[in-house]
């Protein structure tokens, strides 16, 4: 059976990345969504395994000192990691894993998968990024101000990635993000096509 390719989505917080990749997994078939670990509280209407799972430090540090992670990094005053099984599972069955990770987590990742597709995702202005992180409703100022911080260095890694798609309208730029994976799915199959010949 053919290998799945593995596809990390980054970018600020509040960029809108967990809409496109809603709208993304509609029109693309075959992908996997490998949800993070965190240690972060859930948010009013995240459910435990759906948005993320939810562990507290403690089941965290044993879950990083057994290597079970493939990647993991402190993000906002939180803990993020993702799980080996899970992507390696999903990709021996030949699915595209589709990974949502910042940038630390990102770059890990490409050093253990270096065919692994890295797309950016930006907001048109940093005026827009805190426009959309106010209208969530879920930030303190001070928060606000550290992610809006972050943000800024988060975009200067951006030039680390195989694409970076700009976030103006969800439809553009969902169906740019729809372009990119179909095209990068095409080009996996054919290399591994030929490799059978």
């Amino acid at each position: 059976m053919k290998k799945g390719r593995l596809f990390i989505l980054s970018g600020p917080s509040g960029v809108g990345k967990g809409t496109l990749r809603h709208v993304l997994f509609k029109r693309v078939p075959g992908l996997s969504y490998s949800i993070s670990c965190t240690t972060r509280k859930p948010r009013e209407g995240e459910i435990d395994g759906v948005q993320y799972r939810f562990l507290d430090e403690r089941e965290f540090e044993y879950y990083v000192s057994a290597g079970k992670f493939l990647e993991w990094a402190r993000v906002h005053d939180h803990l993020y990691g993702t799980l080996r099984s899970d992507v390696e599972t999903e990709l021996e069955k030949g699915r595209h894993v589709v990974l949502e990770i910042d940038v630390q987590g990102a770059l890990q990742v490409k050093e253990k998968f270096p065919d692994s597709i890295m797309v950016f995702v930006v907001p048109p202005d940093l005026e827009e990024l805190e426009k959309r992180l106010s209208g969530r409703g879920t930030e303190k100022s001070e928060t606000l101000k550290t992610r809006l911080l972050n943000a800024k260095e988060e975009i200067t890694f951006s030039r680390s990635y195989d694409y970076v798609v700009v976030n103006d309208k969800i439809e553009r730029a969902a169906s740019e993000l729809t372009e990119i994976f179909k095209s990068e799915i095409r080009k996996s199959e054919r290399s591994k096509d030929h490799d059978l010949l």
